[in-house]
């Protein structure tokens, strides 16, 4: 046994953190689908044999991580440790079970030192199309959405399951792209787990006891520290969203007691009949990770500092949807939780919470219509993602065009452009979208895109902020809603929609900006006249929000 000193062992945690990074980076490297290589819509961790998470790569999203970090316990649970060999990977796709869709593939692999599994290593990516009515809201239940894979051993001692492997392909509008991702997520366990090992020899280390027990508690106590700092009580805060057949109200009760914080969705409107529905792991994941950019943010996230945190809601709410629910675009509404959240803790910390943002990332699901396969046209399968902007800081303005809370980059267009039959002709930040402030919202962009080739396409659209913009606060102004256009036509395309672009069409979509914050009265001059100069403010709106000053 190796000396487990408080140095020792911070310089070990140290070292595990590098090696979960060089686990995730394997991943979005070997990756082909842009989600995963230019966008980072994954998630890395490592484990203890306990299935506790350890460590988790910087990259990823909250809805992949801390989904991620109680999926391993179930799939620890479901496979006896005595039967697991070398080389064994196991994965699911269960909505309920792994990231709260279908598109989600979770990894787990049990790492081997000496004959005995001291560990594992785990990963999420997205998987671009699996069949059914694809990535989009329309589907009436899971079955409608695609191919469902139960816990099961996607590699046997190092032997990779083919017939699943053609299962997953034959169910695919990309089967190459599939199966290329696949093998990325496996290639990231496999990193995972030989730095792992190669880390407790360079320690002289049998086992990951001790250091598994230091990092939880030592996370555990500075947890429970940064909430003894938020006053004790009640705070409670609804949302109205856009929803889809008709808007929809989430609440929340968050409750602080002195070592938990016990968030609750009591009150929160039903299930809607399309796939907007978010299970439970989901919701959690995005409620959580708000509560922690608060509540002790500089403390690393792993089973420690996770523990205090608890999320419960009524069976059958939109944010604890129950099987066999469609949510293929969980997104919609999860990522909305975040801003639900922040609203209770701005009632007990209201110096440390920002406004409202856009939140949910504006995700275009795009495939070929079928008709132009069928005339020689290509078939392709994409996913593009773009952001809206952050809500102002308390202390300063929000971030424009940035991925909050999702963590997930955007598209970029010569990606793009070299994947699907499209071409980007506009992409720049929306002027006049960030709400008017001390401290003003991160503004949207416009993004502008036609068919590239004589043949139309399809975008399955679910977007929030269309109808109900993000909110400011302490005086703050809202940020510019969502806006969704196709040339030649005259009404706006609704948020949650099937939407054919036809040859020649130009679609045409703002993202929203985020809400401001503090009496517009009061900003800086020089912060204006900048805004003005750089052209993020029109005259007009200095005029009108902010009194003409410079």
């Amino acid at each position: 046994m190796t000396d487990l000193s408080p140095a020792r062992l911070q310089v070990m945690w140290n070292r595990l953190l590098a090696v979960v990074e060089e686990q995730g980076q394997t991943l979005i490297r070997a990756a082909f689908s842009p989600i995963v290589r230019e966008c980072g819509d994954i998630s890395a961790g490592i484990f203890d044999v306990k299935g506790r998470m350890l460590a988790q790569a910087v990259t990823g999203t909250p809805g992949h991580i801390n989904t991620m970090a109680e999926a391993v316990k179930t799939l620890r649970e479901r496979f006896p440790i005595q039967t697991m060999q070398p080389g064994d990977i196991y994965m699911t796709n269960d909505p309920w079970l792994a990231s709260g869709h279908l598109n989600d593939f979770l990894l787990m692999m049990p790492a081997f030192k000496d004959g005995r599994v001291i560990g594992f290593t785990s990963c999420t990516s997205h998987l671009v199309d699996l069949g059914g009515l694809g990535m989009g809201p329309e589907g009436s239940d899971i079955y409608d959405e695609g191919l469902l894979i139960p816990p099961c051993k996607l590699v046997d001692r190092g032997a990779v399951n083919a017939l699943l492997m053609d299962i997953v392909k034959a169910n695919s509008r990309e089967p190459i792209a599939n199966e290329g991702d696949i093998y990325a997520l496996i290639a990231c366990c496999e990193a995972g787990a030989a730095r792992l090992v190669g880390m407790m020899e360079d320690f002289g280390l049998d086992d990951l006891n001790g250091l598994a027990d230091h990092i939880i508690e030592t996370s555990r106590r500075g947890t429970l520290d940064a909430i003894a700092e938020v006053p004790a009580g009640v705070y409670r805060n609804a949302l109205k969203v856009d929803g889809y057949e008709t808007e929809l109200e989430l609440h929340a009760t968050l409750t602080v007691t002195r070592d938990r914080l016990h968030l609750d969705f009591t009150g929160t409107s039903g299930c809607s009949r399309k796939g907007i529905n978010v299970p439970l792991n989901y919701a959690t994941a995005y409620a959580v990770f708000a509560m922690r950019c608060i509540i002790g943010p500089d403390i690393p996230n792993n089973a420690g500092s996770l523990e205090p945190f608890v999320v419960t809601g009524p069976e059958g709410c939109i944010l604890n949807a129950q099987r066999p629910a469609p949510v293929a675009m969980r997104h919609t509404l999860g990522q909305m939780t975040p801003d639900l959240v922040l609203g209770c803790l701005a009632r007990a910390l209201p110096d440390r919470v920002p406004s409202e943002g856009a939140s949910c990332m504006y995700d275009l699901p795009m495939r070929h219509a079928p008709e132009a396969v069928r005339n020689g046209g290509r078939q392709f399968a994409v996913e593009l993602v773009h952001n809206g902007g952050t809500g102002a800081r308390p202390h300063a303005d929000g971030l424009s065009a940035t991925a909050y809370p999702s963590g997930v980059f955007g598209s970029q267009v010569e990606i793009t452009e070299a994947v699907a039959p499209v071409t980007i002709w506009r992409r720049e930040l929306l002027a006049d979208s960030g709400g008017a402030g001390r401290y003003r919202g991160g503004l949207g962009q416009r993004i502008e895109m036609t068919s590239a080739v004589d043949e139309p396409f399809l975008v399955f659209l679910s977007v929030e902020r269309v109808k109900n913009a993000a909110a400011g606060r302490a005086g703050g102004k809202a940020g510019a809603p969502g806006r969704i256009r196709v040339s030649g036509r005259a009404a706006d395309i609704p948020g949650k929609c099937e939407l054919r672009i036809e040859p020649g069409e130009r679609l045409i979509f703002d993202t929203p900006g985020g809400g401001g914050f503090g009496d517009p009265g009061l900003r800086d001059p020089a912060a204006l006249a900048r805004d003005l100069r750089c052209g993020l403010v029109s005259p007009a709106a200095a005029e009108g929000q902010y009194g003409g000053r410079e």
